[in-house]
């Protein structure tokens, strides 16, 4: 577990006490719908409500000798409620409280979540915007492509997160509902209106169809999304660890005084906690794994997930919780700096603009494996000879009797090469942002 990560909110829906008050809150919905009904006492549901109360050490003494965490639960409530206690979990199995009981923890955690990746998504946003305009080299293969914007990398991100937010919403959706159906799911004692009823008081849905259990389908779905959520964080760092590497240097992690990186080397600023989400990232993707695997249950049920889910539902909310809360305030602190940035696009002198080149050669009827094997030419020669390759396309007769000076100075423009991103930003913030 890595509770000390963990907000308090959170730290309480996953805790023993948040977690029999939501068995609690359960229990005490299928009475009052009961009673409305006219199946119960409704001075019973009264006696039960303000006597219900039970103590997570009693529960686990109690568990301690019957082996049976609901029948201790039950066990302890009806100490302190006294006969009325014979109306409580009347008509319903254990699966009936856990399952439902569980979608009210996941909603209530993925509230959390949702606030966090609208956080993240704010600050990508804004720094995005940020550096619109701030010129850098892009790079496939780890090798310099053509320009781009540093604030074009940020608002590819911001694009996502809006799309992981979606996800989750959907996701929540679809692990939020219970199940009051009984012990194989037919409804046996209770009829499909109790349970409908009971899921509207508790502000989640309920499961149309069931076995003795809610299907796992619905949180492998939410725990493969906390991955994607997850691997999409990793993602953005593993960019900006590249981004912070000596060689490269165009941001860095914020770096408080008196901080040191490094026990022998003084010098050392390490890029540590994007170095830390990565890694958490992986645990997350390991979740996901268990998270299917729960799905194939024996019958109309086994328990083979309930001690999975014991871990990575709480393990798994709060790993995301941390990572997406750190990496919000790496983002927001983060120093970038667009001068090193435009000396790393000036590093192979001109080579980024040959594609502009290759397409001004071929719209003067020249084929495009001619116009190819000119620019290759003099790519190869700047790459490994040194010098400029605006000097050398200049000095080739050859292009120059086919381009005029100022048709080469529009392909070597940097603003011609970025002259959409306006453009980009405007429909991705219409698209994605709501703010």
């Amino acid at each position: 577990m890595i509770e000390r990560y963990t907000r308090a909110p959170l730290a309480e829906i996953w805790s023993e006490a948040g977690k029999y008050k939501r068995w609690l809150a359960v229990e005490l919905a299928v009475c009052e719908v009961l009673a409305e009904r006219g199946t119960i006492p409704a001075d019973a549901v009264e006696e039960i409500r303000a006597k219900a109360a039970v103590d997570p050490a009693r529960i686990a003494e109690i568990e301690a000798e019957v082996r049976h965490d609901v029948i201790a639960f039950l066990t302890n409530l009806a100490e302190n409620v006294g006969p009325a206690s014979r109306y409580i979990h009347y008509g319903m199995t254990s699966s009936d409280v856990l399952d439902t009981a569980l979608a009210l923890q996941i909603r209530d955690a993925g509230r959390i979540l949702l606030d966090d990746v609208e956080q993240l998504a704010r600050v990508l946003r804004r720094r995005a915007i940020e550096f619109k305009h701030t010129p850098c080299i892009g790079r496939t293969h780890g090798v310099h492509a053509e320009p781009t914007t540093f604030g074009l990398k940020l608002l590819v991100y911001f694009a996502e997160m809006r799309r992981n937010q979606k996800r989750l919403r959907d996701a929540l959706a679809g692990a939020c509902v219970g199940k009051i159906s009984g012990a194989v799911g037919t409804f046996a004692h209770l009829p499909p209106e109790v349970e409908e009823a009971v899921c509207e008081k508790l502000e989640i849905g309920f499961e149309p169809a069931a076995t003795q259990v809610v299907q796992r389908d619905r949180h492998a779905h939410l725990i493969s999304v906390l991955a994607l959520i997850a691997s999409s964080v990793d993602k953005f760092a593993v960019e900006l660890r590249h981004l912070a590497r000596t060689e490269v240097r165009e941001v860095q992690e914020e770096f408080g005084t008196g901080q040191k990186g490094s026990s022998a080397m003084p010098h050392k600023r390490n890029p540590w906690r994007l170095e830390n989400v990565s890694g958490l990232a992986r645990v997350v993707r390991g979740y996901a794994v268990a998270g299917l695997e729960n799905m194939a249950l024996w019958h109309e049920r086994d328990i083979s997930n309930s001690s999975v889910e014991r871990v990575i539902f709480p393990d798994g909310t709060a790993t995301v919780d941390f990572m997406l809360t750190r990496f919000t305030g790496l983002v927001d602190s983060l120093l970038v700096d667009p001068e090193r940035m435009r000396a790393n696009l000036e590093l192979t002198r001109g080579l980024p603009f040959s594609g502009a080149l290759l397409l001004a050669l071929a719209r003067k009827g020249i084929t495009r494996e001619e116009a190819y094997a000119l620019l290759q030419g003099h790519s190869m020669d700047t790459w490994d000879k040194g010098g400029d390759y605006r000097d050398r396309v200049l000095a080739d007769s050859k292009i120059t009797e086919l381009l005029s000076k100022e048709e080469i100075d529009r392909a070597f423009s940097l603003e011609e090469s970025l002259r959409h991103v306006d453009a980009i930003f405007k429909r991705t913030l219409a698209e994605g942002d709501d703010a």
